[in-house]
C-alpha cells in the first residue's frame, strides 16, 4: 500500500482505538501491526501528532485522548466507509460508470 495511502488508514485506526483508552506511541504499535501495518514510532507519534493539529486528538504527556472533534469525525468517517464498503464490495446496488 502507497505511504500516504497507508497514513490515511492509520490516522483513522487511531481514532478508532482512541475512542476506547488513551493511546501511547508504545501501545499503539502493536495493535497497529497485529492489522497488517507496516510502520514504526517515529510514524505512528507523527500520524498521532498530525490527529492532534487536527484537534481530533488531544496530548497530555505520552498519552494522547479523543476529543469531540475527533468523535464527530469518526461518526463522518464510519458513515462513508460503510457506503464505499457497499460500493466495493457489491453488497449495494451497482451503479453505472458510462
Amino acid at each position: 500500500m502507497h505511504a500516504e495511502v497507508q497514513n490515511l488508514f492509520v490516522r483513522i485506526h487511531l481514532l478508532y482505538l482512541a475512542q476506547n483508552q488513551d493511546l501511547t506511541v508504545s501501545d499503539a504499535l502493536p495493535l497497529l501491526e497485529e492489522r497488517g501495518y507496516r510502520v514504526g514510532e517515529r510514524e505512528i507519534k507523527q500520524e498521532l501528532e498530525h490527529l492532534t493539529q487536527e484537534n481530533f486528538l488531544t496530548a497530555h504527556g505520552d498519552q494522547w485522548s479523543l476529543t469531540g472533534t475527533g468523535i464527530e469525525e469518526f461518526k463522518e468517517i464510519i458513515a462513508v466507509f460503510g457506503r464505499v464498503s457497499e460500493e466495493l464490495l457489491g453488497t449495494g446496488k451497482k451503479t453505472s460508470t458510462a
